[in-house]
């Protein structure tokens, strides 16, 4: 799934954005909207709960109002709620959940928008099957080209309908109001959505599921903690006891009440301009334990010149005195790779990313994204088997194309702070994770994130 690669020398257009450049060491706190990862598996788990339920600061972007929308199609209610106590600068409303008093109860007949979220073409055919009615499924063009076969295989084993384009969206799943359930085998190499997605559904289906994985690691394993996470503080009975394999029983799911964590993988760009334009960025509210795969941030960032420190306040991090390469396996936490590569890129010593492959199959090839973009603007970079080697060059300024990928354009952002000139297309794809993307950025620029006053 490569990314199209127009011209060697994309011309610039208007609609550009221009990335600021550092204007020196930074002093700055940046307050960060929740997880995303965490929002979606929550909101699945609120709608297939036996009681309504509360998630409190919640990520509001693209991707999390997808869900919420498709959720609502299904006759879920979800709604606004003003936040209790004393309310930050800048939060959020709640969303109370309110489920179907049976999950029979969800709506068919509807079409679901997936935009182009993994976690929405992934997770809802799962919870579609237990409705009544035909759900149809489809999304942005690239997202018809993003695998889905495991998931939509591993259903149809499990007694689902589903017609779909050779394993690929637009598809459609005829929903009975209840699935069989039972035991799966699946190859879940190209994404560890496969499994979450059978098992965030799985406790209301007559058997409980069982999933067994047979194949290459499951990259981003971090994120399966998540979901077996989230599922047992809804009541659910999960054994992950035995390697690859994942049973949750049948039973009903509680209602939540949740704090979302800030997502970690979004604070990448912003820690990861402290190492780039030195001084010092903070993010309020880092746990001190979670199954964000964004937390390799610390190890990273500490291996490539900076200060890390985490305590109760959250995460600081303190650009260091030279800004150098690494050598890492980021199978686990890949979406990370295209914040690394962009440090890799401005570093005096070379870095090698490994064990990432999969993310040829991510909103674009970023494999070769990341090969096009950073050699566009003269960085010594190759593509290998399963990942990039990036060694240190001068770079210039150019477009740095997105492909409609949140993570490519951050990581042009990242590269503007010390490269004139870097004109990032289509800023505004950041939406699909981080709303204010550009807002938050010149906040830190500016010496602290709006409406958050430097400490």
């Amino acid at each position: 799934m490569s990314p199209a690669h127009p011209s060697p020398h994309p011309v610039p257009t208007d609609a550009d954005w221009s990335a600021p450049l550092a204007p020196g060491p930074l002093d700055a706190t940046v307050v960060l909207p929740g997880s995303k990862s965490l929002t979606n598996r929550y909101l699945v788990l609120a709608a297939l709960a036996s009681d309504r339920s509360r998630l409190r600061s919640p990520l509001r972007s693209r991707d999390t109002l997808l869900m919420a929308q498709a959720l609502r199609s299904l006759g879920v209610g979800i709604d606004d709620v003003a936040p209790e106590g004393e309310v930050a600068p800048g939060a959020v409303a709640d969303w109370v959940v309110t489920p179907p008093e049976e999950p029979a109860s969800l709506r068919g007949d509807v079409t679901v928008d997936c935009g182009l979220a993994g976690t929405v073409m992934r997770f809802l055919p799962a919870v579609a099957a237990l409705a009544d009615g035909t759900v149809r499924l489809d999304g942005d063009p690239q997202a018809r080209v993003r695998p889905m076969g495991p998931v939509v295989d591993a259903l149809r084993t499990l007694g689902v309908t589903i017609d779909d384009e050779d394993g690929h969206l637009p598809l459609s799943v005829a929903g009975r109001g209840r699935v069989r359930g039972g035991a799966v085998t699946l190859d879940a190499s190209a994404s560890s959505q496969f499994i979450s997605a059978l098992l965030l559904a799985g406790a209301r289906y007559d058997e409980g599921v069982t999933v067994h994985h047979d194949g290459e690691p499951v990259p981003s394993e971090p994120h399966i903690l998540m979901t077996v996470e989230t599922l047992r503080d809804a009541g659910a009975i999960v054994d992950d006891s035995e390697p690859n394999t994942w049973r949750v029983e049948p039973s009903e799911i509680n209602a939540l009440d949740v704090s979302v964590e800030p997502d970690l993988s979004n604070a990448g760009p912003f820690v990861a301009a402290a190492l780039v334009a030195g001084g010092t960025v903070r993010v309020p509210g880092w746990p001190q334990h979670t199954t964000q795969a964004g937390d390799l941030l610390r190890e990273i960032l500490d291996t490539m010149g900076a200060d890390v420190r985490l305590d109760r306040s959250g995460l600081t991090v303190v650009g260091g005195d030279e800004l150098v390469g690494i050598d890492i396996d980021l199978h686990d936490a890949a979406e990370l790779t295209p914040t690394v590569a962009a440090l890799a890129a401005l570093a005096s010593t070379p870095t090698w990313i490994r064990g990432v492959a999969h993310i040829r199959g991510h909103e674009t090839d970023r494999l070769a994204a990341l090969t096009a973009e950073l050699s566009g603007i003269g960085s010594a970079v190759t593509e290998t088997e399963d990942g990039l080697k990036i060694a240190p060059a001068a770079l210039h300024g150019g477009r740095f194309r997105s492909y409609h990928d949140h993570r490519m354009a951050t990581a042009g952002a990242i590269l503007g702070l010390r490269v004139p000139g870097v004109l990032v297309e289509d800023i505004g794809t950041t939406g699909k994770t981080l709303p204010d993307f550009v807002g938050l950025w010149a906040g830190m620029l500016e010496g602290a994130a709006p409406g958050v006053p430097v400490r």
